[in-house]
């Protein structure tokens, strides 16, 4: 928990440099502007050369850093949650998995199922697992099938319940970034408006060339902003997704092992 927390905090802050010097350094190179000899002795960038995108998002203004470490951040966290949520599933596919435990449940082959979460792994083969090993010691009890029922249930639901954090871990930051992204675009909206109104009431004669750098910072600030909000909330929406299909793993195998554990008791009544 303790490293998790840690690289998500080195992660946000890396992003934000790297999208920093992204943004001077290469969108501002002086070889994207048309006065870029200018700009090697000092001066500030100028027009774009036409056509040159690093250039216009340069010339975003100084919310377009902010929204590109944002940007950097939905990525690198996606990629992130995309390993951690597969290397969960397992080595199979998770419903093939499912299937053969609940077969080999089915037939009373409990070894043979535990056989196969070990060759699984992952977060719903432990899960799994957990409940089996628990469905051995009730049965050597000699436990009813009420009591035995909530002692498996209650089994599986602590061992998700460890499973879980590690699976949901960073996705607040995925949610949050969804909501940061847009009101980041919206603040360089706003910023680049005003710059644009200030060139229409300069004078008697408005400043076209500010009037437009302007626009065109409130345009890309808008577009970046909803671009990462757009990656955030599919990654999001993708990742709860994976997660709710292995909870639903999870409880189809669960509810295997205490319905052969009732049909066990059933015949050792009879």
């Amino acid at each position: 928990s303790t490293g998790s927390n840690v690289f998500a905090a080195l992660t946000i802050v890396l992003c934000l440099i790297v999208g920093a010097l992204v943004w001077k350094f290469v969108m501002g190179a002086p070889g994207n502007f048309q006065n870029a000899a200018e700009m090697r002795n000092g001066a500030e960038a100028g027009e774009p050369i036409a056509g040159n995108y690093l250039a216009m998002v340069y010339k975003g203004g100084y919310v377009v850093p902010v929204l590109m470490g944002l940007l950097l951040m939905t990525v690198v966290f996606s990629i992130e949650r995309l390993f951690v949520i597969g290397k969960a599933a397992g080595k199979g596919n998770v419903e093939s998995f499912v299937r053969k435990v609940q077969g080999q449940i089915a037939a009373g082959n409990i070894n043979e199922a535990m056989a196969e979460c070990d060759k699984q792994q992952g977060t719903v083969a432990n899960v799994v697992k957990a409940g089996l090993l628990k469905y051995e010691e009730v049965k050597r009890e000699g436990f009813d099938s009420e009591r035995a029922e909530a002692a498996i249930q209650q089994e599986i639901e602590e061992a998700t319940s460890l499973e879980m954090p590690m699976l949901e871990k960073n996705l607040v930051i995925i949610s949050t970034l969804v909501s940061i992204g847009t009101l980041m675009g919206l603040l360089g909206t706003v910023t680049g408006m005003i710059k644009a109104f200030s060139a229409l009431g300069a004078g008697s004669t408005p400043d076209s060339s500010q009037l437009a750098n302007g626009i065109s910072e409130a345009l890309i600030n808008t577009a970046t902003g909803i671009s990462t909000s757009t990656i955030a909330i599919i990654a999001y929406n993708a990742f709860t997704s994976k997660i709710d299909k292995l909870t639903y793993s999870i409880d189809e195998a669960g509810f295997a092992i205490t319905q052969t554990y009732r049909r066990f008791r059933a015949r050792a009544n009879n």
